[in-house]
C-alpha cells in the first residue's frame, strides 16, 4: 500500500459538473434526495451518449463492535440510518453503485461496490463467518469511532488479525461519529502519524442521516469524499496488478537506478 494524492486517478470533483449530475442520475431518485434500489439482475444505466464501463469489487467492513459499522454503511448506500446500536447477525450484504470519471482518459466508470458487514459476535462464535467475509475480498475498510479511544488503538492489532502483509487487498480506514467532533478522543494529528506510518488513508463519516435539503449535496457531497476514495485505491491496485502503475517499491527501485545511472554518466 502507499498513500495517493486524492484526484490522481478519479476526478474528485466530478459528480459536481453536468456531465455528474446526469450520471448521478443513474442511481438517484428525480429529487435527487434518495438513491434508487436495484435488484439481483437490475442495475443502473447511464446516459447512452456518455462511454462508460462496470467494475465490480467485493468490501469487507471490519472493526469492533458498536463502533458505527452497519450505520455508516447504511449513510454510505442511502439507506435509513439506525438511531440506536443492535448487534448484526451473521453476515449482512449491500451493493453501492458509484459513477466516476478516470483523469487520464476523460471515461465513466460505474463501480459496483459490494460490502459484507459481519456482526463482532458472529464472528466470535462461528468459524466460517470470518473467512467467508475475506474469501475473494478485493477491499476491507477498518472502522473506528471518533469517539471510543480504544476503538483507535487497536486498529493496529486488529489489522494484523484480519488481513496479512501479503494480501493483495486495498486497506482503508474509516473514522465513524464525525458528527461528534466535539467529543472525540482522537486528534488530527494522530491520523496524520497513522497515515504516514502504516501508509493507510484514513476517511471520516458522521453517523446522522440529513435529508431535509432539497439540493444534490443533501447525500452525496456526504459519502463522495469516501467512495471517491475507496473506488481510486481500488482501481489503482488493477492498475498496479496489470502493469500501468508502479508500486511504491518499483517506484523507489527505478529512482535509485536512474540516480546510479546519472552517477556513471558524470
Amino acid at each position: 500500500m502507499m498513500l495517493i494524492q486524492p484526484g490522481t486517478l478519479l476526478q474528485y470533483d466530478w459528480y459536481k459538473s453536468w456531465e455528474g449530475r446526469e450520471s448521478l442520475l443513474s442511481i438517484l431518485h428525480r429529487n435527487m434526495h434518495h438513491r434508487k434500489l436495484f435488484g439481483l439482475l437490475e442495475e443502473p444505466l447511464l446516459p447512452v451518449q456518455f462511454s462508460s464501463s462496470d467494475v465490480q469489487y467485493k468490501i469487507f467492513v471490519s472493526g469492533r463492535s458498536g463502533v458505527g459499522k452497519t450505520s455508516a454503511l447504511a449513510k454510505l448506500s442511502g439507506n435509513e440510518v439506525p438511531t440506536m446500536h443492535s448487534e448484526t447477525p451473521g453476515i449482512q450484504t449491500q451493493v453501492v453503485y458509484w459513477p466516476a470519471k478516470l483523469v487520464q482518459t476523460n471515461k465513466i466508470v460505474m463501480f459496483r461496490l459490494h460490502f459484507w458487514d459481519a456482526g463482532d459476535a458472529a464472528l466470535k462464535k462461528f468459524d466460517h463467518i470470518l473467512p467467508a467475509c475475506k474469501e475473494n475480498a478485493d477491499a476491507v475498510v477498518f472502522h473506528f469511532s471518533f469517539t471510543d479511544r480504544g476503538s483507535f488503538e487497536d486498529l493496529p492489532r486488529h489489522m494484523a488479525r484480519i488481513v496479512s502483509p501479503s494480501d493483495n487487498t486495498c486497506k482503508l480506514v474509516l473514522g465513524t461519529k464525525y458528527d461528534q467532533l466535539a467529543h472525540s478522543d482522537v486528534t488530527h494529528q494522530e491520523l496524520r502519524e497513522f497515515e504516514q506510518q502504516y501508509k493507510i488513508p484514513v476517511l471520516k463519516i458522521a453517523n446522522i442521516a440529513n435529508y431535509e435539503q432539497s439540493e444534490l449535496q443533501t447525500e452525496v457531497h456526504e459519502v463522495a469524499p469516501v467512495l471517491n476514495t475507496l473506488c481510486e485505491y481500488l482501481w489503482r491496485r488493477d492498475q498496479v496488478a496489470a502493469g500501468v502503475l508502479q508500486t511504491e517499491r518499483q517506484t523507489d527501485e527505478q529512482r535509485h537506478s536512474d540516480e546510479d545511472q546519472m552517477v556513471l554518466y558524470f
